[in-house]
């Protein structure tokens, strides 16, 4: 069942960021270049792109866990 109130956006970077864009691109050229399989560009791109989110996520809410603006250790339903 869906919760009543809104949640606050996942640790990912936005669509348009540049960031993203660089990891993406990263991921492409190591699989291109045989220097990655397929899964780790994957997962390489999965994990640089969290980890922007989360710093773009930190300065958008200093503070919270994630984005929104719950601060830390403030218990979630």
């Amino acid at each position: 069942m869906p919760s009543p109130s809104p949640m606050p956006s996942p640790p990912f970077p936005s669509p348009d960021s540049a960031v993203l864009r660089v990891v993406v691109e990263k991921a492409i050229q190591a699989l291109r270049s045989g220097e990655a399989s397929a899964e780790e560009a994957i997962l390489d791109a999965a994990v640089h792109g969290w980890y922007e989110g989360h710093i773009q996520g930190e300065d958008a809410c200093p503070g919270c866990t994630f984005r929104g603006k719950l601060p830390k250790n403030e218990p979630r339903d």
